[in-house]
């Protein structure tokens, strides 16, 4: 522990309390010796302007307590070695959504992070390299993320032109942005849409044009969106009304049986252990997508219409290689 920890830990230890601490207490707390333990103390009673003071009484330090000016805090940005340590691998994880997205308005903080505590104080010159987080089929955000953004925390109306992959046409919508998602790698705006009169997710790589307005956004309750968007499964809208049955191989059971498919999931090992998964949906087409990826591995038990969309992707994949003799269910 440096010098710089030990201040921010002596501050939470007198910050937190009511009744004084004996130098001894501090001197365990911040693990070091009785004259470093006094210098730490008069550090932050005349570099630091902490209201630091000793009650012979009780034989202990402690914060005076000042209701005109509040409790005291450090001055300036403090960080203990767990929290840069947290803070180095936030930075790689939000740059590798997409690289270049914020770094306009996060480069010089995280230059200073980087710079003046990281490297000197815990010897991480090397954390970008020492952390790899990897993508898979993401998107770029495109030019008006940041636009869509701003719209939805400061809870403005937008004006968007948007081309949607389904169909392949534009259309002007004024949308009131409720909550920005990023989900599999790609980003997502759930919005109310006043063309349609309904909440609608729209891609925000698909969005050719955006423009905010003085309007102020129609608020959508919590409960509203988490039952629309979070019910069904994937990125797919709507409530859930049908429930998949899955029944995954005593091989692939060892992985399926930790992985979360969704919020209200439930699954239960089998007696030979297969393992059993039950999925809410409304619309089958992600779900069938992650269904085929565990190839034989996973048989589709109910319902009977879900069974057969996956045969019959079976059946057309089988036809593209020339193989149809596929048995019918």
């Amino acid at each position: 522990m440096d010098k710089f920890d030990r201040i921010y830990k002596l501050h939470h230890a007198l910050a937190g309390r009511r009744t004084p601490m004996p130098i001894e207490d501090l001197k365990e707390k911040l693990e070091c010796s009785t004259p470093s333990a006094y210098r730490l103390l008069r550090v932050l009673r005349d570099y630091l302007n902490a209201p630091v003071v000793f009650d012979r009484e009780r034989g202990g330090y402690l914060y005076r307590q000042d209701a005109d000016k509040g409790p005291y805090e450090l001055p300036g940005l403090w960080f203990n070695a767990k929290e840069l340590q947290a803070l180095v691998v936030f930075e790689r994880l939000l740059e590798s959504l997409e690289s270049g997205l914020l770094a306009e308005h996060l480069g010089p903080l995280t230059q200073r992070v980087n710079e003046l505590l990281v490297h000197r104080r815990l010897g991480l010159s090397e954390a970008g390299t020492r952390i790899r987080v990897l993508g898979m089929a993401a998107r770029p955000a495109g030019e008006h993320f940041q636009r869509l953004a701003a719209a939805t925390l400061q809870r403005r109306r937008l004006d968007i032109r948007y081309r949607s992959r389904s169909r392949d046409e534009a259309t002007e919508r004024e949308i009131s942005p409720q909550r920005l998602v990023h989900y599999r790698d790609n980003w997502y705006l759930d919005a109310w849409c006043h063309r349609r009169r309904a909440l609608r997710s729209f891609s925000i790589d698909r969005v050719q044009s955006a423009n905010e307005l003085e309007t102020p956004a129609d608020e959508v309750p919590a409960t509203e969106l988490d039952e629309h968007f979070a019910s069904a499964y994937g990125i797919f809208a709507g409530k859930a009304n049908k429930t998949a049955v899955l029944r995954f191989s005593p091989e692939r059971a060892r992985w399926v049986g930790d992985e979360r498919w969704h919020p209200e999931q439930s699954g239960q090992f089998l007696t030979d252990g297969a393992y059993e998964l039950r999925i809410p949906y409304r619309d089958e087409r992600e779900l069938v997508m992650d269904i085929l990826r565990h190839g034989r591995e996973v048989e589709v038990i109910a319902p009977k219409a879900l069974r057969e969309v996956v045969v019959g992707q079976l059946r057309e994949a089988l036809g593209r290689y020339g193989i149809t003799a596929l048995p019918r269910t």
